[in-house]
């Protein structure tokens, strides 16, 4: 018996998940998890086989979501459901331990495939995710913006990112400004997120 657990905060779309893999032979979702701080204590309590958890994009630290995942449930295989899955992002997803991607459009057979494929030890991404991957959208960041985010994204602070790239402390402010205009962005650290989930730094 694989036993899942589905991490999905959409009420609707959690249930469906957890009515189509009940419905399997051999599957049984033993837990059903809506915010990411309740993970801990539901995985311990049922130790699941995989971890179905969807990393749509308006997740805003989605390897850091698995790195938890990975923390809290040693012993389970992580399965991601996604929309567009940037070739950076996939990268960093796979190095977090994500063992399946999934595009949240794949059917359900798709999916259940997926999660047989993952609980005999294998890997799957598929051809979707694979296909957006290969084919990020366009960058809407010039160079310079680029240049900019990816020095923001090592934390670095303004003044040090004016340092190094050869830049006015307040050119520097309006590059970034510019990015999360761009990318709709709340703040410097999503923006760093949308870049990456988009392959764009």
């Amino acid at each position: 018996m694989i036993r899942v657990a589905v991490v999905e905060e959409m009420s609707l779309l959690r249930t469906a998940l957890c009515a189509a893999l009940s419905s399997e032979e051999g599957m049984e979702v033993v837990a059903e998890v809506a915010v990411m701080g309740e993970l801990s204590s539901v995985v311990r309590q049922h130790r699941p086989d995989i971890v179905l958890v969807d990393l749509a994009s308006d997740v805003p630290q989605p390897v850091e979501v698995v790195n938890q995942i990975v923390r809290e449930a040693p012993d389970a295989a992580v399965l991601a459901m996604g929309g567009r899955w940037g070739p950076a992002l996939v990268g960093d997803l796979i190095a977090a331990g994500v063992r399946g991607l999934v595009g949240k459009d794949a059917p359900v057979e798709a999916l259940v495939a997926a999660v047989r494929e993952v609980a005999d030890g294998g890997r799957v991404i598929d051809a979707e995710a694979a296909a957006t991957a290969l084919r990020p959208p366009r960058s809407p960041l010039t160079r310079r913006e680029a240049e900019v985010l990816r020095a923001a994204a090592e934390g670095l602070p303004l003044k040090d990112i004016a340092r190094q790239l050869f830049l006015a402390h307040g050119t520097v402010r309006n590059h970034l400004s510019a990015v999360m205009r761009k990318t709709g962005a709340r703040n410097r650290m999503e923006a760093v997120w949308q870049a990456r989930w988009h392959g764009w730094i």
